[in-house]
């Protein structure tokens, strides 16, 4: 694997977080502020001082609420895919209701930039071997490449058995489907989570840069909310979760400045071009 360090961003607003019952559907997050538009500001700023281009998993409701936020996305050169319609968690529904929630983003999205979405990532990586059916339904409905996968167990999933950690092809009954999992770090016999969400912000940045230095593959991920230090806080929430959803952000502006300044980034449309995708691991998935 050629040295491939790639940046990605969830689009989706502060209040979206996962496992948490007030902030589960649109009905609930109509009682918070919006903040999203302001920022992406930052993430602008950003990306335009470095010049670089980045993917971008958005939520369908995010576009049909922030549409121009998704054009100015499209029309600066980013890559746009889908991160669901609703941010549910995959694992938590069933196969008609996945895909229905798929295509209704999909829709969103297309009627909106003019363009097919490509990719999917789910939210919160919560995809697990009880879901494999999932990348079917992806082929069905022309998604050619996922970043879904995390092969160790997570807060929200986690594909453990899949042992997927560099881009691979899943190969399916019915199909296959490129792959750019979130990469690992194997130290003192533990896969470490380095390069994005709540474990970028919980890490120290010379730990993240050696670890990065180190990895000839790197998938980022980021969301807006990890860069927004006023953010308010969800009411209600236990330790563990509040301390996930909010611990680190007031230094996650620096990281991000101190990564794109050290490593050489590119976006999903990029790196898929980079690859020769006869050379890597063919994954087969048998479920049912």
């Amino acid at each position: 694997m050629k040295n491939i360090k790639i940046l990605t961003f969830d689009l989706e607003d502060w209040f979206h977080l996962l496992g948490v019952e007030s902030t589960q559907s649109p009905k609930e997050w109509s009682n918070f502020e919006y903040r999203i538009e302001k920022n992406m500001d930052y993430i602008f700023d950003i990306l335009e001082r470095k010049k670089l281009k980045a993917s971008f998993f958005c939520l369908g409701w995010i576009a049909r609420e922030f549409p121009n936020l998704v054009k100015k996305i499209d029309s600066l050169g980013h890559e746009i895919g889908s991160h669901s319609d609703l941010h549910q968690l995959v694992h938590q529904q069933s196969r008609d209701a996945f895909t229905e929630d798929l295509r209704k983003s999909i829709t969103s999205l297309e009627d909106l930039i003019g363009k097919k979405i490509r990719m999917y990532r789910s939210p919160g990586f919560s995809i697990t071997d009880n879901e494999l059916w999932v990348f079917e339904e992806l082929i069905k409905q022309g998604i050619e490449i996922d970043a879904s996968i995390c092969s160790r167990k997570m807060f929200n999933g986690g594909l453990v058995d899949l042992k997927c950690t560099e881009p691979s092809i899943i190969k399916t009954k019915t199909g296959q489907i490129k792959e750019f999992p979130i990469n690992l770090y194997e130290l003192f016999n533990q896969k470490i989570i380095f390069s994005g969400g709540g474990y970028f912000r919980f890490l120290p940045y010379n730990f993240i840069k050696k670890l990065s230095q180190n990895s000839n593959y790197l998938m980022t991920y980021f969301h807006p909310r990890d860069f927004d230090i006023n953010q308010p806080v969800i009411p209600g929430l236990n330790f563990l979760t509040k301390f996930r959803a909010y611990y680190g952000i007031k230094g996650c502006h620096k990281k991000l400045r101190n990564l794109t300044d050290d490593f050489n980034f590119i976006d999903i449309k990029t790196a898929n071009n980079i690859i020769d995708w006869n050379k890597v691991k063919t994954i087969k998935i048998n479920y049912g």
